[in-house]
């Protein structure tokens, strides 16, 4: 989550949480923009900012760490940090981290709805293996899918090469269901290096 997307969260304009802050309109416009990192700001700013937002300053200057940037990556290395995120930090710290900061819903809210669906995806699979319920926060995105297919990269490599669409298939079968219901096409989220 980004400052910028905690503000809209929080129905707060820039301008009143400057003038809540007792900080110039400028500083926290840059620090929205990404133009001054948090991190490099006064202690000072970040207290009263984490104060006015009720979050911790700890998690406030890590909060443009997250994978939810503002620039848009490529899937295939968003599903591979996704599934890094999942290995570094275990299955249950990765669902309490993912639902604490809400990227579900920030990232549908920006209409990014492969990477919304495929993080709502990874933490009801994950739910599923620990027998956790789902959380109903999500049902309305849970009715929803893309509407063509997303298949792993290797799938379409496998295809250009031999113009077989086997593979294809092969891939469906072998789909995570969770994954499967939102028309991509994932098996394996632990082959991480």
């Amino acid at each position: 989550m980004t400052l910028t997307s905690l503000l809209e969260n929080k129905h707060l304009s820039r301008y009143r949480v400057a003038k809540m802050c007792d900080i110039p309109q400028s500083t926290l416009r840059d620090l929205c923009n990404g133009t001054t990192d948090i991190k490099k700001t006064s202690a000072e700013v970040v207290f009263k900012l984490s104060k006015a937002l009720s979050i911790s300053m700890e998690d406030l200057v890590q909060m443009d760490s997250k994978i939810i940037s503002e620039k848009r990556m490529d899937f295939e290395l968003y599903k591979s940090t996704v599934c890094h995120r999942v290995h570094d930090m275990g299955d249950i710290d990765f669902m309490l981290d993912v639902l604490k900061s809400n990227e579900i819903r920030v990232l549908y809210e920006r209409k990014w709805y492969a990477e919304s669906f495929y993080m709502l995806a990874m933490v009801d699979y994950l739910s599923r293996l620990h027998h956790i319920d789902l959380v109903k926060n999500y049902n309305d995105i849970r009715q929803q899918k893309l509407k063509e297919t997303l298949y792993p990269a290797s799938a379409w490599i496998s295809y250009e090469l031999r113009h077989d669409k086997t593979r294809f298939k092969l891939c469906e079968k072998e789909a995570i269901p969770e994954f499967r219901h939102f028309n991509i096409i994932e098996s394996d989220i632990r082959n991480v290096i």
